[in-house]
């Protein structure tokens, strides 16, 4: 019993140290690839996904941008009407290249099987996607979409947006909402929403 309560001691403060090592830095993954296509995750604060998008886009990291708005009504407009308008008025020569993909529901678990109806749209269909979020959501992002769209090869591209997010996560109040939020999302989808179809 005492070996148990040591090995369960030492595993606890190793995670604690992994986890505060790199304070919020376990949350980020970015390592966007070459792909075929370009997913920008619907959101509250989607302006600086976007346009880290666009800077892939205009690299030739993809070769389609999709961005994912919801298509709920707020003041006589939803947000993908809005996302559309917005798209042709700032896409310039890229225009052509990026799709609006309407999407329902807030969760991203939610958000990845719509995004792969959006996907099929192209023809061929895509084997390879960069997915782009703000940089605290691309590690839970990432799994979700590789969990229920394992036919395509993706990787993601973290959007940066100091007024929610930053390291080391502690010193801002609205870093630290963000962060333990986050935690426990992913918590929640290591434990039970990944098992769950």
């Amino acid at each position: 019993m005492k070996r148990i309560v040591a090995v369960a001691v030492i595993v606890l403060v190793l995670l604690i140290v992994v986890w505060f090592a790199d304070p919020g830095g376990q949350l980020i993954i970015n390592n966007p690839e070459k792909s075929d296509a370009i997913v920008v995750l619907a959101g509250s604060e989607a302006d600086s996904r976007y346009w880290r998008a666009m800077e892939l886009l205009r690299a030739g990291y993809g070769q389609h941008l999709f961005l994912d708005a919801v298509t709920g009504v707020t003041y006589g407009h939803s947000l993908a009407d809005l996302a559309r308008s917005f798209v042709d008025r700032t896409a310039g020569a890229y225009a052509s290249q990026v799709s609006v993909c309407p999407v329902e529901g807030d969760s991203t678990k939610d958000e990845a099987p719509q995004v792969g109806d959006c996907l099929q749209q192209l023809q061929p269909p895509p084997h390879s996607v960069i997915l782009v979020t703000d940089e605290y959501h691309t590690r839970r992002a990432l799994d979700i979409f590789r969990n229920r769209l394992p036919q395509c090869q993706w990787t993601a591209a973290a959007a940066t947006n100091p007024a929610i997010f930053g390291r080391p996560w502690w010193k801002r109040r609205e870093w630290a909402k963000t962060y333990l939020t986050e935690s426990e999302k992913l918590l929640w989808w290591e434990v039970f929403d990944r098992w769950r179809k």
